[in-house]
């Protein structure tokens, strides 16, 4: 009896302890959005936080296109509407505009239909398919884990059927997962793996660029200590890889710089770029930096301004625009969240000179007015008669840019 007795009392303490355990845990307050790891503790009633995505694009008739300013000659339309999230773009042999998404979670075509841009969903409920890139017939989608591809797409954009998969092996956290696509002048398939957190120290799978064959294999490393780089794109002359890259948050308001970046050097070669050790070249991480040096790292091309989110790069290599804009690189700044006084919310533009320092100018702004925006620009991308497409995933609307002398 003494046994049996002895093995009740137990039971029931074992079955207090779990329904305690249970409680507890039912009791435990969610973990914190991801935005929020490495903000500290004297920030924490900090009123910042990621600007929210509206709900649904703006209406055309309410898109105020006539307030984004350019230099002088240069001309801002609407040049397509109601594209909910609108973010990278990339063209197709036939002519039709591939827009991708990040929060919609759609992959769109954007085709002439007697002189007016009529949008298609040709792909919805993917995990956030940033990346887009087009050869041979083929559209190529990132979304987190997996590289996508429909085949033959522009001959069946009512119905584009199942598609293939390139691969589906990659890092499938959603902080920074999101990814930029596009073929190199090597003919691999480039695309970011960002940092899964604010300031962390990740794993080798990420905080890279890497690059892969068009089938998925050759999978190998072109950068490391990158951030969260979601665009990038390759010298006109030089075939050279630069690239945008986000600075950590909650350091203060005016740093880290969000930076600008080139691959050069040795050919298999793989250089770092500082994250999580050192940012914008000379600044220690207080966590992550100590024991470190930045002079270990590669120095940034470039500092962006604090907070800014460059997103999108491209090369002119147009006609259009006056000769001077000839391999001036485009760089669509969607705008801070993490600073006090908003920064960024417009285009800006590096000239590159062999010898001389780079120089930062602004193309376009007009989306922020005053302390409050009406759109986000994104993605700069360059058509075939040498205008410019900036894509807007706040508005929902892709702009195009023309000059006339």
């Amino acid at each position: 009896m003494r046994f049996w007795h002895r093995c009740s009392i137990l039971l029931l303490v074992a079955s207090a302890l779990g329904f305690y355990a249970t409680s507890q845990a039912q009791q435990a307050p969610p973990p914190p959005p991801s935005w929020q790891q490495g903000r500290p503790p004297a920030l924490g009633d900090s009123p910042l936080a990621p600007h929210a995505q509206p709900p649904a694009p703006l209406p055309a008739e309410r898109i105020p296109v006539d307030k984004i300013k350019l230099p002088p000659g240069f001309k801002a339309q609407l040049w397509a509407s109601g594209i909910s999230n609108a973010r990278a773009m990339t063209l197709g042999s036939k002519g039709t505009l591939f827009v991708s998404s990040r929060v919609a979670g759609n992959v769109y075509a954007v085709v002439d239909r007697a002189g007016k841009h009529e949008v298609k969903v040709i792909a919805k409920g993917l995990t956030q398919p940033n990346g887009v890139a087009f050869k041979d017939g083929t559209l190529y989608v990132a979304a987190i884990s997996r590289i996508l591809k429909y085949e033959g797409i522009e001959d069946k954009l009512d119905d584009p059927g199942e598609p293939k998969v390139v691969i589906d092996t990659l890092p499938k956290d959603l902080p920074h997962g999101w990814k930029y696509l596009a073929f190199g002048p090597d003919g691999k398939l480039y695309f970011n793996i960002g940092a899964p957190g604010n300031i962390v120290l990740p794993p080798e799978t990420h905080a890279n660029i890497s690059r892969i064959n068009p089938d998925g294999t050759g999978f190998e490393y072109v950068a490391r200590g990158v951030r969260n780089s979601v665009g990038f794109d390759w010298h006109p002359v030089t075939k050279e890889l630069y690239f945008a890259n986000h600075g950590r948050d909650w350091l203060g308001d005016d740093v880290p710089n969000d930076t600008l970046h080139h691959v050069g050097g040795r050919p298999g070669f793989v250089p770092h770029f500082g994250y999580p050790f050192c940012h914008q070249g000379d600044i220690l991480d207080p966590d992550f930096g100590r024991g470190h040096s930045c002079s270990e790292f590669n120095n940034p091309l470039l500092k962006l301004g604090p907070h800014v989110a460059p997103i999108g790069v491209a090369f002119y290599n147009g006609n259009m625009f006056p000769a001077e804009y000839k391999n001036r690189l485009f760089i669509a700044q969607r705008g801070s969240w993490n600073r006090t006084q908003k920064s960024g919310f417009r285009v800006m533009m590096v000239s590159l000179a062999m010898g001389q320092p780079p120089q930062y100018e602004l193309f376009a702004e007009g989306w922020l007015q005053g302390d409050q925006f009406w759109g986000r620009p994104v993605y700069p991308y360059v058509m075939p008669d040498g205008s410019l497409l900036v894509s807007d995933d706040y508005a929902g609307a892709i702009f195009r840019i023309t000059y006339q002398r």
